[in-house]
């Protein structure tokens, strides 16, 4: 399947268990105000959440004569994009995002520990990823998944504390609210870490194009997956698929709670050449 079309069909998913909750909660009332919180919290998303994430991890913005902003440059001219804002994040733990809601208002960040550990070609690579999550704009689409799975879980647990109530003469069936408060945080957390893992194959390919050659992503990757163990950034969960690499502080459980495919797998792709 497509990965436009899989991760379309993934957020679709997503807007419904949130749909989903409300009219289990709150009947046809509840329905509409699990619609109107969708809708808000995608708006936030829309709006914000670029900023948010650079001030989360105190980014300084950095001009034309860095290292990161030329190489920056270059690329973005290759892909056919408009100029990003570089940062700079104080970070020795070797790792890289884009944000932004859109080409016109993204920007690229990279930590201190990620300029000191690649050569330019390497980091060619890696800032060619970002850019290609920013001209596919995954930043918006992983932006709204990330929005949407937390307020299932909101909602879910607002509801385990103070229960729900129905407008209907059918009633609920309070074991099987129940067994939704609990499943479906579960099952968004599921959807939006496989939301991001087919995005991370997409832009790997995409920034290998962006870059010329796919060698400095891959060589790039392997030495940020032994990096990033040894020096593992203190990331908030909630934005850990925005990173180039899985920051190593945070633990996953099983390969469904990736929020990135196995390193070695992302370099044998890239080295096969695109997929059909």
């Amino acid at each position: 399947m497509p990965n436009a079309l899989k991760t379309a069909l993934l957020l679709g998913v997503l807007s419904a268990l949130l749909l989903a909750i409300g009219e289990a909660l709150g009947g046809a009332q509840g329905l509409v105000l699990g619609f109107a919180f969708a809708v808000v919290t995608n708006f936030a998303s829309y709006w914000f959440s670029d900023k948010i994430v650079l001030r989360m991890y105190r980014a300084q913005e950095v001009g034309p004569d860095h290292r990161l902003h030329r190489i920056v440059t270059d690329l973005a001219a290759r892909a056919g994009l408009p100029q990003p804002r570089c940062y700079v994040i104080p970070e020795a733990s070797p790792n890289a995002f884009a944000t932004g809601r859109n080409p016109q208002h993204s920007a690229v960040a990279a930590t201190e520990g990620i300029l000191r550990l690649l050569d330019d070609e390497e980091l060619q690579g890696v800032l060619g990823h970002e850019l290609a999550h920013v001209k596919h704009r995954d930043i918006l689409t992983s932006s709204v998944a990330a929005t949407l799975a937390a307020a299932i879980m909101m909602i879910s647990r607002f509801a385990m504390f103070f229960g729900g109530s129905r407008d209907d003469d059918r009633g609920s069936n309070p074991v099987a609210l129940i067994a939704m408060m609990i499943l479906a945080p579960i099952a968004a957390m599921l959807i939006q870490m496989a939301i991001s893992r087919s995005r991370e194959y997409a832009a790997d390919a995409g920034g290998a194009a962006i870059a010329g050659s796919p060698f400095g992503l891959a060589s790039a990757l392997r030495k940020l997956e032994a990096a990033s163990k040894a020096v593992p950034l203190a990331a908030n969960p909630a934005t850990a698929h925005m990173f180039i690499i899985k920051p190593f502080s945070l633990s996953g459980i099983g390969g469904l709670f990736r929020t990135h495919p196995p390193t070695e797998k992302r370099i044998e792709a890239l080295l096969q050449g695109p997929r059909s």
